[in-house]
C-alpha cells in the first residue's frame, strides 16, 4: 500500500470548530464532522467559520492520501504518522471509507507533501 501512496491537496484553508448544536448552514459547509459528547466538531473552510462568527484557532491544509486503503488495513496510519512526526509536522487524521485525510498546518503543507511522497518512493 505504501508503495502506491500519493497525496493530493484539497483546495482551500480549513479550521476545526466545536459547537453544541450545528446549524443547517454549518452542516452544509462542513467537510468533516465528529460527534463528541455534548458538542460536535466540524472541519470547515475557514471563510465559513469566520462568516458564522466562530473562532479560527488553527489554519489547516487538507491532504488526501490517494491510495485506496481498507478499513481493516494495519500500519498505514502509523507509517504516515511516523514520517510526519519525524519531520515535526503536526497532523490530524480523518478516515473516509476509501481514503485517509490529513489536516496539517497551512504553513507546513509543502513540507508534509514532500515527506509523504519521499516516504512512498
Amino acid at each position: 500500500m505504501l508503495a502506491s501512496l500519493d497525496v493530493q491537496r484539497r483546495p482551500g484553508v480549513f479550521t476545526f470548530v466545536a459547537v453544541e448544536v450545528p446549524t443547517p448552514g454549518l452542516l452544509a459547509a462542513a467537510h468533516g464532522m465528529v460527534k463528541e459528547g455534548t458538542s460536535t466538531t466540524l472541519v470547515l473552510p475557514i471563510e465559513s467559520a469566520r462568516r458564522a462568527g466562530l473562532p479560527t484557532v488553527v489554519e489547516m491544509a487538507w491532504l488526501s492520501l490517494t491510495v485506496q486503503s481498507s478499513l481493516e488495513a494495519v500500519g498505514l496510519t502509523a507509517a504516515f504518522s511516523k514520517v510526519l512526526g519525524d519531520a515535526g509536522i503536526p497532523c490530524n487524521v480523518l478516515a473516509g471509507y476509501h481514503h485517509d485525510h490529513l489536516l496539517v498546518p497551512i504553513d507546513r503543507v509543502d513540507d508534509a507533501i514532500a515527506v509523504l511522497r519521499i516516504s512512498s518512493s
